[in-house]
């Protein structure tokens, strides 16, 4: 029987851009009918899936960070038969959904936490495959330091996301009515690849794709968006119910955007991946310059020694 951990941080982070109280009620209350409209959530991990066919790896243990319902997970166990599955997530409702996905002999352990502070070990996991997560984190520096911390040497990091040109057109019909935060703000993908510098992981790739969802009209893009969860969970949102003029100057501002008969809606996906190489050695700034932990140096010593060398 699976164990349900809860780490998950559930109060609003007040000074950053996502509410993660907000958001994960959203997604917890998003997760019956979330697999019914996450139709470009799973595209996007199935082309993860086939990426991984181009690498050579043979993870003994698996994190599909932000699994939400799971449907990755069936993926990640049929690639990798032998290796541990963790299915990490900050809403308990979607990991209940995705307890019974794997296989019948090897079904993911469920850990309700958020990316930004994980309860696992260092170098204790040998693949994160994270799909369309990354864009919930307050931090994305401190996100990767985390994810670099828990993977082992030689681990892969995989992930997606999405870039600001993910719904251009609400947020430029949100600007015609007014000047409020509406639409949750998205990296460049360069600006990824340059946190993953700073975090120290080695040879990043990143790519971007654009997919463009169509919708009859807007309250069909709205009520997708809520069954998502991914609706406003912005720390400087107004509080309260859109009133009707409002959304009827929202429709007007979209329906200047249709094409085709259609109201499209656009998203801008960040692909990338990076990996871990041997880490540094820990190091403490002291007033007489820096000092390295001694059990640090035993541990080189006593390697040293079992290879032959000199001590």
């Amino acid at each position: 029987m699976n164990q349900v951990i809860d780490h998950a941080i559930g109060k609003p982070i007040i000074d950053k851009p996502i509410d993660k109280a907000a958001a994960r009620r959203a997604f917890d209350a998003a997760a019956n009918g979330y697999e019914a409209v996450a139709v470009l959530q799973r595209e996007i991990g199935n082309r993860m899936l086939e990426r991984l066919g181009y690498i050579r790896l043979a993870p003994k243990r698996v994190l599909d960070l932000g699994c939400g319902p799971g449907f990755t997970l069936d993926g990640l166990a049929r690639r990798y038969r032998g290796a541990e599955i963790l299915a990490l997530d900050f809403a308990l409702s979607m990991l209940r959904r995705a307890r019974r996905r794997g296989h019948w002999l090897n079904r993911p352990r469920l850990i309700c936490a958020d990316a930004e502070a994980l309860p696992l070990a260092d170098d204790s996991v040998d693949l994160v495959f994270s799909n369309a997560t990354l864009q919930w984190v307050n931090d994305l520096d401190a996100t990767f330091r985390e994810l670099l911390r828990v993977l082992r040497p030689g681990g892969l990091l995989l992930f997606s996301t999405f870039g600001p040109d993910t719904l251009r057109e609400l947020r430029t019909a949100w600007a015609a009515v007014d000047q409020g935060a509406h639409v949750s703000p998205f990296l460049d993908m360069h600006d990824i690849g340059d946190a993953l510098v700073r975090a120290r992981f080695a040879d990043p790739v990143m790519d971007v794709e654009r997919m463009t969802l169509t919708y009859a009209d807007l309250r069909g893009l709205m009520r997708d968006l809520k069954q998502l969860g991914a609706h406003n969970a912005l720390t400087g949102r107004a509080r309260g119910l859109t009133g009707r003029r409002r959304l009827a100057a929202l429709e007007q501002a979209y329906e200047s955007q249709r094409q085709g008969g259609r109201l499209p809606a656009t998203y801008e996906v960040v692909h990338g991946h990076a990996w871990v190489t041997a880490k540094a050695q820990p190091q403490l700034a002291t007033a007489d310059g820096i000092a390295i932990p001694l059990e640090a140096v035993a541990g080189r010593l006593r390697r040293r020694s079992a290879a032959g060398g000199e001590p």
